[in-house]
């Protein structure tokens, strides 16, 4: 089981949630990050960094979200990883 960037994400990307992770699982989309689900070591110390809780466990992930599951899986393997703290997309 994973950890995944969920909808609310999505025109936000914030990356507080980058900087805590102990593997570098994150990678840098457009529009969000995503988390690489054979990376993820399900460690959850990203889930109370993000601001805007998009971050749930592949199990508590809300049933309207369940694609982001595959998005993530997918995504992951085309962006770059992402390690450092940038500006969000949205407005604190």
């Amino acid at each position: 089981m994973t950890h995944v960037v969920a909808e609310p994400c999505s025109g936000c990307k914030y990356t507080d949630c980058v900087v805590v992770c102990p593997v570098e699982c994150f990678y840098e989309g457009d529009q969000m990050v995503y988390i690489h689900p054979e990376e993820c070591i399900d460690c959850e110390a990203c889930v109370p960094e993000c601001p805007v809780e998009a971050i749930f466990h592949e199990d508590n992930l809300p049933e309207e979200w369940k694609s982001y599951i595959e998005l993530n899986a997918t995504k992951s393997e085309e962006c770059e990883v992402i390690t450092e703290k940038k500006e969000p997309l949205a407005d604190d």
